[in-house]
């Protein structure tokens, strides 16, 4: 009997269908290790405003679950667990502790079995990302700098993930102290964390491990601390980033945190990265959410907003919302209390958060989260601007006038005129590659006095120049000898001669930039934290991290003071105009339509109609003059506007 070819054999459509289909599986990994990675700023819950450091499996899950339910719709979609996951919660360990971590035989760090049970057996957070995911989650997790001290100290093997074994180069193997730099311990947690060194096979070893670790685990979100701003380490962080390159699950890399960043620092970073913070850590003060306009400000002005980042995007991250239900800095106990906040205080944080594009995660355990905050968090207009809106800066054509409390006020109030704006010089930290950063001289005062001054105003024709009093380091004892002996020739600078108090080069502990004005002194000790070199090039190096001082003018608001406004255009070609109260008092905030276009490129503005959201008033008819409010104290009014 003949078989026809049409009996016989597959047809050729068939054989097309299983091409197409080995094609599209062996194309996976490929497609999700070019998927373009926070195309929007990311969006999200993060466990340490609540829980501090000491949050549980059990209580992380029932946060994911609320997140999953009600507000993934919005587009929060990952849940981060934050610092110290490691640490066995038990008498005599808190932040700065030492011994307290599980670690493995790598010396890498582990979840503690017993705050994450289902870690048990060598299985990490592998479960509880399977978990997160199945509820249409991404999961993420905080990671400190570089290695442990508890590793060092323990002399763990260095794993080579090519072998499976201990890592082994010029004949011999590698172990933790070999690539740990004590000299470069974490700032805020010196017994915790150290820089790994980047130059030795081994150290980049280390770090593969560990992250190869975290893909293994399901990781989606990584958090680094203590490698950014004061602490800036830009080998690892560009190590790290190769590293990420290579996985083939797709890992948005966030850095964490940025005390005194500047746009110039930032630029080399912002590449290898998807979101990096631009200050210190935000809590529920009004001093904290009013320290971050200037900050907003200068990285919009520098268009690093939505910058190319990790393959993909990279955002400014004006830190975590510290709304809610919360705990208290540094607490190893969970939520206790209610945010500070009064509620126009959180719109306007909100608010500006939204209209600078900045990573939006919710710090507030979401098991006790209110309607109010809810609605706040989850208000369509905001979540469209910080999604999708583009051309966002702050608006300098604004008029304001002070409202005291019981003075009445006309439809535009009295008469308010321009806010102007002065130049004020203050001192930072920036990438010594930065031109401006060559501009200190040692100007000698008698034989064996000095001072370090920035040459602008030396003359003394713009008011008196900025300097410091050079003094050597001081050491005593044999350990201060022996890390003095790797910062032969650093300096500390003084306030004035007889001061006992040293200029920092990277604060113990954590401060805005507010504070960070003129310089951050604290009593001069021997440590690298406090030591200096200057280089004939007339750059002032902090020993410690590696950038450079710098004195920088910045804007301050005259006249008006305290008057600020944002503006943005739409996808659908609205604009948006945000008017923010930094003062105690209410204050009547204006600004001329025909001003609106001098921030936006190619737009010609004449007439606009449109409404206030936080209120629901319109404007009542096309006005091609004066949009003005009466804002309350630290309150905003947000505007969507329709122009021709």
């Amino acid at each position: 009997m003949k078989l026809s070819l049409s009996t016989s054999l597959p047809s050729f459509s068939f054989f097309l269908f299983l091409f197409l289909l080995v094609l599209s599986v062996s194309s996976e990994p490929l497609r999700r290790k070019d998927e373009e990675r926070a195309s929007t700023p990311p969006r999200g819950w993060n466990s340490y405003d609540s829980f501090g450091w000491a949050v549980s499996e059990e209580e992380f899950l029932q946060n994911a679950e609320i997140l999953s339910q009600k507000l993934h719709a919005q587009g929060y979609e990952y849940v981060v667990v934050d610092y110290l996951w490691y640490r066995r919660k038990v008498p005599g360990a808190y932040v700065d502790s030492l011994g307290f971590d599980v670690i493995d035989e790598w010396g890498r760090m582990i979840p503690d079995p017993i705050r994450w049970p289902s870690s048990r057996g060598g299985k990490g957070f592998t479960e509880v990302a399977n978990k997160v995911h199945s509820m249409g989650l991404k999961f993420g997790i905080h990671i400190m700098r570089g290695i442990s001290t508890q590793a060092v100290n323990a002399k763990t093997p260095i794993l080579d993930t090519t072998t499976g074994s201990a890592y082994q180069e010029s004949g011999r193997v590698w172990h933790a102290q070999d690539i740990g730099m004590k000299e470069k311990a974490c700032a805020w947690m010196r017994h915790g964390f150290m820089s790994v060194n980047t130059d030795l096979g081994a150290g980049k070893a280390f770090l593969r491990s560990l992250y190869q670790q975290y893909a293994s685990w399901g990781v989606d979100f990584i958090k680094n601390d203590c490698v950014f701003g004061d602490d800036l380490n830009i080998n690892e962080i560009t190590y790290i980033s190769e590293v990420l390159k290579e996985l083939d699950r797709p890992i948005l890399y966030s850095l964490s945190p940025g005390t005194s960043v500047t746009p110039d620092m930032a630029k080399p970073v912002s590449g290898l990265s998807n979101s990096y913070r631009i200050t210190a850590d935000d809590w529920d003060s009004w001093g904290d959410v009013a320290s971050h306009f200037d900050v907003a400000r200068d990285f919009s002005a520098a268009k690093m907003i939505g910058t190319s980042g990790l393959l993909g995007t990279s955002w400014p991250d004006l830190d975590m919302l510290p709304l809610g239900y919360l705990t208290d800095p540094g607490s190893n106990e969970g939520p206790h209390r209610r945010c500070r906040l009064n509620l126009k205080e959180q719109r306007t944080q909100m608010t500006l958060w939204s209209m600078a594009k900045s990573p939006l995660m919710f710090g507030g355990d979401l098991r006790n989260i209110d309607d109010t905050t809810f609605s706040l968090i989850t208000n369509p207009t905001l979540l469209e601007i910080n999604s999708y809106s583009s051309n966002n800066v702050e608006f300098p054509y604004i008029r304001g006038s002070s409202s005291p409390r019981g003075r009445k006020h006309g439809r535009y109030g009295m008469y308010p005129t321009r806010v102007e704006e002065s130049e004020v010089e203050v001192f930072g930290l920036t990438s010594c590659k930065d031109p401006k950063a060559s501009g200190w001289l040692v100007k000698g005062l008698d034989q064996d006095l000095e001072r370090i001054c920035w040459k602008e105003n030396m003359e003394g024709r713009y008011g008196e120049p900025f300097c410091l009093y050079k003094r050597n380091s001081l050491v005593e004892s044999d350990e201060e000898i022996m890390y003095g002996r790797q910062y032969q020739g650093a300096l500390h600078l003084l306030a004035s001669e007889n001061a006992k108090y040293c200029l920092n080069a990277s604060p113990r502990r954590k401060i805005t930039s507010s504070e960070f004005t003129r310089g951050s002194f604290s009593r001069c000790t021997w440590n690298a934290n406090q030591m200096w070199e200057f280089h004939g090039n007339g750059t002032l190096i902090s020993s410690y991290s590696g950038l450079c001082a710098i004195m920088k003018k910045v804007k301050a608001n005259a006249g008006a003071a305290g008057a600020r406004s944002w503006i943005a255009t739409g996808r659908s070609g609205e604009i948006y105009l945000a008017f923010f109260n930094l003062n105690p008092d209410n204050m009547v905030i204006a600004a001329e339509v025909s001003d609106l276009a001098k921030a936006l490129p190619g737009q010609s503005v004449t007439s606009c109609v449109g409404k206030e959201i936080w209120s629901g008033t319109d404007l009542g008819r096309p006005t091609n003059d004066t949009i003005a409010t009466m804002v309350g104290s630290h309150d905003s009014a947000l505007y969507v506007l329709n122009c021709n």
